[in-house]
């Protein structure tokens, strides 16, 4: 069976397979100043908000042409492609039921 390649450099192949994990308890944090009550208080939560209406995480197999011209046609658009391409769907589906 053929190894799987990295889509990085040859580099970052190479430190993949000398990098040891390290457990948490062997990290020095001594050098990492404290956070102030002011720093904790401005804190905000990073990442995707949460909402009501979660979507489905699915794998989808896609022409490779397709998709480009759908990166580009979102591109164009100022938006994700995945967002396009849900947008897309959620249009024809319901084009289908009325």
């Amino acid at each position: 069976m053929a190894r799987k390649a990295f889509a990085s450099s040859a580099r970052g192949r190479r430190a993949a397979k000398s990098g040891k994990p390290m457990p948490d308890s062997q990290i020095d944090f001594s050098d990492i100043p404290e956070l102030t009550d002011e720093q904790l208080r401005r804190a905000r939560r990073v990442g995707r908000p949460r909402s009501g209406h979660a979507k489905q995480l699915i794998a989808i197999r896609i022409d490779p042409r397709l998709l480009k011209q759908l990166r580009r046609l979102a591109a164009k658009q100022s938006k994700p492609y995945q967002t396009l391409i849900h947008e897309l769907l959620e249009r024809a589906a319901k084009k289908r039921v009325a």
